[in-house]
């Protein structure tokens, strides 16, 4: 029997893992062997994910808490289940879903029973993200509709600009000597001269 592994993923930085690694503990696996990501599930190039790739080997088990801590994108969970159970000989244990622990002896209903319910959990997280992105593009929408305004303020250009705009127009300053006496940057003096 190989090494276990956890691979735990947050979001954001501000999500606390705590929950899941409390988990991975109890489960029995190091805490030298915790693997975390703070990073969005959209893909898999994640620095602790590929750094967990690297390290997996012939019978290790991964044991995650869910399945969209794997990730979230619906093709590419099925592409990396498939690269950690069948390429690299990996077994994985799901704690919310003992359904889709590969670690059991799995007969031909087992299997059959593991790819379904895998693929099923893996639409339904791939939708849910989408559900999201759709949310929030009709929240922003919405708010941009009751004149939200998003984004940093625009600058109010200084009462010297126009001064300054002629000299670097006149080729006496360069854009970042005027952006320089301004206290903006160049890109921002050269858009307010193009505006």
């Amino acid at each position: 029997m190989g090494t276990t592994y956890a691979y735990i993923r947050v979001s954001t930085r501000e999500q606390n893992e705590e929950r899941q690694r409390n988990a991975m503990l109890d489960y029995g696996v190091a805490e030298r062997n915790i693997i975390l990501d703070k990073q969005s599930g959209k893909d898999f190039q994640r620095p602790g994910y590929q750094a967990m790739l690297r390290k997996l080997r012939p019978d290790d088990i991964l044991v995650i808490k869910s399945i969209d801590r794997l990730g979230r994108n619906y093709s590419e969970i099925l592409e990396q289940w498939k690269l950690l159970t069948k390429e690299k000989g990996v077994a994985i244990v799901v704690l919310d879903m003992p359904l889709l622990d590969t670690g059991e002896p799995m007969d031909l209903t087992r299997t059959l029973i593991s790819d379904i319910v895998l693929q099923l959990f893996s639409y339904v997280a791939e939708t849910e993200r989408s559900l999201i992105h759709q949310r929030q593009a009709e929240g922003i929408a919405a708010a941009k509709a009751r004149g939200q305004k998003f984004g940093r303020p625009k600058k109010h250009r200084p009462a010297e600009f126009e001064a300054l705009k002629q000299a670097y127009q006149r080729g006496e300053i360069s854009a970042r000597e005027a952006a320089r006496r301004l206290q903006i940057s160049h890109v921002s003096f050269l858009a307010w001269v193009k505006s």
